[in-house]
């Protein structure tokens, strides 16, 4: 195997195999309960109960649950049928050199979100020290909850999904916890969460103030859309299955239904802390509604659910990331500190309110490539992908010196779109990055570098699980007859 090949074939890169996918339904589904307490999704809850009453937000919530949930198990597929990861994949509609760009894109995001994300959670921790030992000192606190979550991570992808395991119940427990308290604190004050609305809108204003609730959750997990692979490729599914439906059905039941409903209650509980104390952020509105133990019981959901946030949906997307840019040098293990550095020397704690939206543009951004992930993958492949030559530097995707143009063209025209219309920034890039792509693709560019799946589509070379293929990359390609023979 030359030097030259290695770099793309780094161990923490290569297909994960149908024995290697780990994560069971009941397993997913308790990682999004956990994913889902993120700080943004208690600003959506605060800032859409500013105009519309909590009923109307949570009905808003749902849909933008559900339809995200859909596009995130959509892509998910590239990672259960073949079981690569994002930034792998990405040299299909990139390159094999281009993938980095975009890649390290998403990779700083959600190394951003481990730095806020640990801030918060890093507040709760010196909260709950305080109340019980007079402590004051949240960046010492910050410092070893980013190590403890970087370690965890370290560990690997069943590491993940026992702290997972740990973490899911108590978070629903507390969350419970937390509605009740901060409801009863707002109705000593004359304010019923279910009807009480600081600027009530009508008309055209509250059908945009509903439409602002969903793209906005829309436009937050865009990022986890677009590198759902690298968490997929561990989902279990089973050999030989051609129902889509069928073959997703894990990842549709973490994505489409424990996801939503895990999401919409915590954006019920920003609206709610914001009903109480006109503060989405929940530590702030705790800090105010409760005291001594209850208060240090609830605290510790705080620190529970942005643990389990980072590990899944932050740290192992932006390790895997840098760990495709730095090649068998960057191990998965370096990649998790570099992105737990990379999310603490922009010092969250001062750029918190810039930070904030400027990721939520990023997010916008990304949601052409999920566009063209989408347009590459099923409708210009037809879900067929030549994996080997996904891992040689002079292969098919090499393109023009590594870079698809097309690929490239189409995320620019898509992401300024959504930039300039960011509250349906998805939707926007989503089309108008995926449909820019299929015709500079189809039409020009690949006419131009023929794609061996497309000119021929041969179900039984170019498919993975679904006829009982695991793609051995590693030098010991073997016929697929024999392969599906020890498959069956």
């Amino acid at each position: 195997m030359s030097k030259e090949n290695n770099h793309l074939k780094s161990p923490d890169l290569l297909p994960v195999s149908y024995a290697g996918k780990k994560i069971g339904s009941l397993g997913f589904m308790i990682m999004w309960v956990g994913m889902a307490v993120v700080l943004a999704a208690f600003a959506i809850g605060g800032a859409g109960v500013e105009s519309l009453p909590l009923g109307m937000v949570i009905l808003a919530a749902l849909i933008g649950c559900i339809a995200i949930g859909f596009f995130i198990t959509i892509i998910g597929d590239i990672g259960i049928e073949h079981g690569l990861s994002f930034p792998v994949y990405m040299r299909a509609p990139f390159g094999t050199v281009g993938t980095h760009i975009p890649s390290v894109v998403r990779g700083l995001a959600a190394s951003f979100w481990f730095g806020i994300n640990t801030f918060f959670g890093a507040t709760a921790i010196n909260g709950i020290l305080f109340v019980l030992f007079s402590f004051d000192n949240w960046f010492l606190c910050f410092m070893i909850f980013a190590f403890v979550q970087l370690l965890n991570t370290a560990l690997g992808i069943k590491a993940i999904e026992r702290f997972a395991d740990l973490a899911a119940p108590i978070i629903i427990l507390i969350s419970i916890w937390i509605f009740s308290t901060l409801s009863g604190s707002a109705a000593e004050q004359g304010r019923n969460v279910w009807v009480w609305v600081e600027n009530p809108a009508s008309g055209g204003a509250a059908v945009t103030a509903f439409f602002i609730v969903i793209f906005s959750i829309m436009g937050f997990w865009a990022t986890l859309a677009a590198d759902i692979p690298t968490i997929s490729r561990f989902i279990k599914a089973p050999k030989y299955e051609r129902n889509w439906f069928k073959r997703n059905k894990a990842s549709l039941l973490g994505s489409v239904v424990a996801m939503p409903l895990a999401q919409t209650f915590i954006v019920v509980i920003g609206a709610v802390s914001f009903i109480a104390v006109s503060n989405y952020d929940p530590i702030i509105a705790l800090q105010e509604a409760a005291s001594g133990l209850v208060l240090v019981v609830l605290l510790v959901m705080i620190v529970f659910a942005q643990w389990s946030t980072n590990i899944a949906a932050n740290l192992v997307p932006a390790a895997t990331i840098f760990s495709n840019v730095g090649g068998p040098k960057v191990p998965f293990w370096v990649g998790v500190f570099m992105a737990g550095i990379a999310g603490s020397v922009v010092q969250p704690w001062n750029l918190f309110d810039i930070l904030i939206p400027v990721l939520l543009i990023v997010g916008g951004i990304l949601s052409a490539i999920v566009g063209i992930l989408f347009t590459d993958y099923y409708l210009l492949r037809k879900r067929r992908v030549n994996v080997y030559d996904l891992y040689k530097n002079n292969g098919q995707y090499k393109y023009l010196n590594g870079f698809n143009v097309a690929g490239f063209i189409a995320w620019i025209v898509g992401g300024v779109a959504a930039y300039f219309l960011t509250n349906y920034s998805f939707i926007v890039g989503f089309v108008v990055g995926g449909g820019t792509y299929y015709v500079l693709a189809k039409y020009w560019w690949f006419r131009k570098y023929q794609q061996a799946e497309i000119e021929d589509p041969d179900d039984e070379k170019y498919l993975g699980i679904t006829v009982g293929r695991d793609w051995d990359v590693d030098g010991n390609q073997q016929s697929e007859k024999t392969i599906m023979e020890k498959g069956s």
